[in-house]
């Protein structure tokens, strides 16, 4: 199992959780952690008919954050269904994606690019997401580190799913140094899509794997939904770094998810 910066993870797991506030607030608000401004928000399009929050690019005077948000909508629930593979064309010779998944992020890669274009080089970019955010984080952070200045992103997920087949997770590991991908052994999401998958009425087989970066985490709260939560994932994180995560709530009120 590959280790993990306890802070950043609790930190993130955090930002991950303000994705979702984002999404049920009517003006889209959400808690910005001290030293952080707004960037921009994303919207995105599910199955391309639905324009819907998605997250948002953070910046302070050392660091840049990405963060997605995972399920909520009929259209997202849809588009996760749609397990069959394309070839990811954002990198050439990178192997296929589920496309569901990709679709979705390429309808708001613009708005991603343009925020980083403006973004100074030198600043480390950390990309992050939670379920169906953690697949969006994966196919963003390897996509910027092979076509923008930020040629190094540190990724975190929680309970993502798998995104692509073998030669795209090859793809990934090559390009990306720093990838944490954060499970709970309970939560079934990050065993979705399966390794081998035939949609119905079809003759074609997909393949699936996981990037590298794998960390199992442990709790069992009698649910498919609890079990994969966010905010169940950031409380389990806290216990690595209570005193970190304490302060870390104390000093941003409604960042943190409740317990």
């Amino acid at each position: 199992m590959d280790p993990i910066d306890n802070r950043l993870a609790i930190f993130l797991a955090a930002a991950c959780s303000q994705t979702y506030h984002q999404f049920a607030d009517p003006d889209g608000g959400f808690v910005v952690p001290a030293g952080f401004k707004c960037v921009t928000p994303l919207n995105a399009r599910a199955l391309g008919i639905w324009k819907e929050r998605f997250g948002f690019v953070l910046e302070s005077d050392h660091d840049v954050i990405i963060a997605f948000r995972g399920t909520i909508s009929t259209a997202d629930w849809v588009t996760d269904m749609i397990a069959r593979q394309s070839e990811f064309g954002l990198v050439p010779g990178s192997g296929a994606t589920h496309r569901g998944f990709t679709k979705i992020y390429e309808t708001m890669r613009k708005q991603i690019f343009e925020a980083l274009e403006n973004i100074p080089g030198d600043k480390k970019l950390y990309v992050t997401g939670h379920s169906l955010g953690g697949a969006l984080a994966v196919l963003c952070a390897f996509d910027v580190a092979a076509n923008t200045k930020f040629s190094q992103p540190v990724l975190y997920t929680y309970a993502a799913p798998r995104v692509g087949d073998p030669a795209f997770a090859a793809a990934y590991n090559r390009t990306i140094g720093y990838s944490r991908r954060i499970v709970n052994e309970f939560d079934i999401v990050p065993l979705t899509p399966p390794q081998t998958y035939k949609p119905p009425k079809s003759d074609t087989l997909y393949r699936y794997l996981h990037v590298r970066g794998a960390y199992t985490v442990r709790f069992q709260n009698m649910s498919v939904s609890e079990n994969h939560s966010i905010t169940n994932y950031f409380n389990k994180l806290r216990e690595l770094d209570p005193t970190f995560a304490k302060t870390l709530c104390r000093r941003n009120p409604g960042f943190c998810p409740s317990k």
